[in-house]
């Protein structure tokens, strides 16, 4: 048995006999009988730290211990009874308070003094105040008796953070600022709002600093906060009362918090304002000011060489030998250092790299998923066809995200600014010309997830609520750096014309805040449009790239042909030259493929020009457009 274990059983014993030895001399104060000397104790009990914690004078003091004796003694109603002014009552209750203790005073039972704002002692009749009884709060109870444990009551809202992992010497740097605001004097002491992207390191600070001052740390999920202003303030008092009970802090989690959501940020605000115990609030974003003192803390990510040095760790005794290896994924996935090691920890079968690579994909998509469309394919530069000048330009654009960790990183360029370092894209042409295949060879070429936002139904009417729609997408897109393919860009962008009311001016702020986000973003982020005569000038430069994707010409079509058919599809004797003559698309022309190959495996043939001319038809009678004497030439 160690020594704090036998400490404590000391205190177990030794209050226990203090309560016993209070509920005696108190039985003798009902019975008017004369008061016996004892030796105080040179350990405070529990009684006395009750009393301690909420202010009770010695007559409140008495009225706890009378409503505790009820609980505790069998006898104890037999001599409420048969006390003076308990008009024959067996139970606790105001008059005989007033009747059987000096010192005593009437505001004892007021809503604002201790006993009923703390709710040390509950009266559940409906009596007159005097004669009503008076019993006990359960958790007040079990504090008396030495017995450690959460109100029932609060054990669906919070949770104890227990474990805590170590945190990289850039975040552990805040803790001493944050330990000297709770050490100083003031009352109530300032609540710590942790704002950033980092969820984990904010949750791992507050359980480090909670350790630091020796006190237990509980966490509350904001969405678990009623919004009914009455059960929110009774929640609210009983969790301060568990508080002061445990000497605990509240680290208040407000990082899955829906903004547009009224109602819950009136909720946060209200607790916030309501709780003057120690409180931490984590939040995305710097909230509002409310009538409380708010020491605000920016918490980063951690640097590039902790995330290098936490891979390390997390993967030894293989890490260790991955020195030069580990740039490449340290520059692609903004991982905290819980994330890492969650990661490496869950890895199945041998650490390689490639499982690593897959693994913390995995991980990345897994917020974004619930925003945008995954598009999950694996073509190559072979499947697409372009001029060379576009074909040039993309593959520009794989090469500075591969060399991206080298020169913002190694080179110093994202130590001066991370504006304008992020790859941004615009890809204009008509539809079917490959600028969805564009991406999608460049996510694959790089092994990276590719998500398709379609912005018609991310702009909202509503005034700011696009913004909001689109820091959900960056948000959960940063920690896995994947492609964002931004479809139907003329939903957003558009000619500027004359700002004539809020509206417009807000439609430009709604541009301006992607085009923001997306020169910071450490991914890459594309947008496209069929119209890109319809964007304004302004825009466009601040796009680090563009390509234009024309309409493909006879002979890029022919090509086009050539490439279209894997290279597992039975053909036979197709007239290349013959169908590079329809003015169609690529997309177009992958359609007809596709509808002749099913065409020719219903039939068990090979593919030929008859099952493609049957595609043809069916391909031009959905785009309403009719076949032309040109494009038939030799086929009837």
């Amino acid at each position: 048995m160690n020594t704090e274990t036998r400490k404590e059983e000391d205190w177990a014993l030794a209050n226990q006999r203090s309560l016993m030895a209070e509920l005696a001399r108190l039985g003798r104060l009902l019975r008017r009988e004369p008061e016996e000397e004892t030796a105080p104790s040179s350990t405070p009990s529990a009684l006395d730290l009750l009393c301690a914690l909420f202010g009770l004078t010695n007559f409140e003091r008495r009225i706890v211990l009378l409503c505790a004796g009820m609980e505790l003694s069998g006898d104890f109603a037999n001599t409420c009874a048969a006390a003076p002014g308990s008009a024959g009552n067996p139970w606790p209750s105001f008059g005989l308070a007033l009747a059987s203790f000096p010192e005593a005073h009437w505001d004892a039972l007021a809503g604002s003094a201790p006993l009923r704002h703390w709710r040390l002692i509950e009266m559940p009749g409906q009596g007159s105040l005097v004669a009503n009884r008076l019993q006990i709060d359960e958790r007040i109870l079990f504090f008396l008796t030495g017995i450690r444990q959460l109100d029932e009551r609060l054990l669906s809202f919070v949770e104890p953070v227990r474990e805590f992992e170590q945190i990289p010497p850039s975040q552990a740097a805040i803790l001493g600022g944050l330990e000297e605001a709770w050490r100083g004097s003031t009352n109530p002491p300032p609540a710590l709002q942790l704002c950033g992207p980092d969820a984990s390191a904010k949750r791992a600070l507050a359980a480090h600093l909670a350790a630091a001052l020796t006190m237990p740390l509980f966490r509350l999920p904001s969405a678990l906060l009623p919004t009914s202003l009455s059960e929110l303030e009774n929640l609210q008092r009983l969790w301060e009362r568990e508080a002061i009970l445990q000497n605990a802090a509240l680290f208040l989690d407000c990082d899955r918090h829906d903004t547009s959501d009224a109602a819950r940020q009136l909720a946060i605000d209200r607790w916030i304002e309501l709780t003057h115990t120690r409180l931490v609030v984590a939040t995305r974003e710097p909230r509002r000011e409310v009538d409380r003192t708010l020491v605000t803390v920016e918490i980063q990510k951690p640097t590039s060489a902790e995330q290098r040095s936490a891979w390390q760790a997390a993967l030894a005794p293989a890490g260790q030998g991955w020195n030069g290896r580990l740039d490449r994924l340290v520059s692609q996935f903004d991982f905290s250092t819980h994330a890492i090691w969650s990661t490496a920890g869950g890895l199945l079968g041998e650490k390689s790299e490639d499982n690593l690579w897959h693994a913390c994909r995995r991980r990345g998509r897994s917020r974004l998923e619930d925003l945008a469309q995954r598009i999950s394919s694996r073509p190559t530069w072979h499947d697409i066809v372009l001029p060379e000048a576009q074909l040039r330009t993309l593959q520009t654009l794989s090469l500075q995200l591969r060399q991206r960790a080298k020169v913002c990183d190694e080179w110093g360029f994202a130590e001066k600014s991370n504006r304008g370092l992020g790859l941004s894209a615009l890809f204009a042409g008509p539809s079917g010309t490959g600028k969805t295949l564009a991406a999608e060879i460049l996510a694959n070429e790089l092994e990276l997830d590719l998500f398709r936002i379609d912005l018609s139904a991310v702009v909202s009417k509503y005034i700011g609520e696009t913004e909001k729609n689109l820091r959900r997408v960056f948000d959960a897109a940063e920690e896995g750096g994947a492609v964002l393919l931004f479809d139907e860009a003329d939903a957003l962008f558009g000619k500027r014309s004359e700002v004539k009311d809020s509206h417009d001016r807000y439609a430009n702020v709604e541009i301006s805040y992607l085009l923001q986000r997306m020169e910071a973003y450490r991914g890459l982020a594309i947008l496209t449009t069929n119209m890109k005569e319809a964007l304004d000038p302004a825009f466009l430069r601040r796009l680090r790239f563009l390509v234009q994707f024309p309409f493909p010409d006879q002979a890029q079509r022919a090509e086009i042909w050539r490439r279209i058919f894997p290279a597992k599809t039975p053909t036979d004797s197709l007239d290349i030259e013959r169908l590079a003559r329809l003015s169609i698309s690529g997309g177009n022309i992958r359609s007809i493929a596709l509808n002749a190959a099913f065409a020719a495996a219903d039939a068990n043939e090979l593919v030929r020009m008859p099952h493609l001319l049957g595609a043809i038809q069916l391909e031009y009678e959905k785009l309403e457009k009719p076949l032309t004497d040109a494009e038939l030439g030799g086929w009837r």
